[in-house]
């Protein structure tokens, strides 16, 4: 099945990893990125996730009628703070120092919203992630590689060896937790693998 009821997915995403996650994962889906700000009061990583993940799904919710919405949004949190995306290669710099020889925590918060049924799942999925000691030389080959992504690391890139072990689920570090997001669409009548036929 594409959808019901003549109903549209939208990925409220324009990450690049998030797309070929869920084309990989066999759905058939449009692109629309959110435009909105994405600040947030809330402390709680958690609760960050959640709550930017419902609002750029609300955002695009609105333009398009008939649609199942699916948004996410990623956090990299480290010694009690959240680490975001370099803004330059310096800060680049600085964030991979940080988490050289790490244990840090993954958050990633999804949203689906169908507007045809007025039905709404918010729900986020955490990972820990043990990252290895590299000496500088190899250090030096990170810095400015990754600006797109939070924690200026990306833990798909097979060019990297900078990510040692994973403890929870792999495509929640990626930015779509798998498990929790299948069994959920499974809610709004769309199961992965299944929605596509090629």
């Amino acid at each position: 099945m594409r959808a019901e009821n003549n109903r549209k997915i939208i990925l409220a995403s324009a990450s690049p990893r998030r797309i070929s996650l869920l084309k990989e994962w066999g759905l058939c889906f449009e692109v629309l990125p959110s435009s909105i700000d994405e600040k947030t009061k809330l402390k709680k990583p958690s609760y960050i996730v959640k709550d930017l993940s419902y609002k750029k799904g609300v955002d695009v919710a609105r333009k398009i009628p008939k649609a199942l919405v699916i948004s996410a949004d990623t956090i990299v949190f480290l010694n009690g703070k959240i680490v975001g995306k370099p803004g330059n290669k310096k800060e680049s710099e600085k964030i991979i120092r940080e988490l050289n020889g790490s244990v840090h925590k993954v958050y990633s918060g999804v949203s689906i919203i169908d507007n045809l049924s007025g039905r709404s799942s918010i729900f986020y999925d955490v990972a820990f992630v043990k990252m290895r000691k590299l000496p500088e030389v190899k250090l030096k080959e990170l810095f400015g590689k990754h600006m797109d992504k939070a924690g200026a690391y990306a833990i798909q890139d097979s060019g990297d060896d900078f990510v040692e072990k994973i403890y929870g689920d792999y495509y929640t570090v990626v930015g779509l937790p798998y498990i929790k997001l299948a069994r959920e669409l499974k809610k709004f009548g769309v199961v992965l693998k299944d929605t596509c036929k090629k």
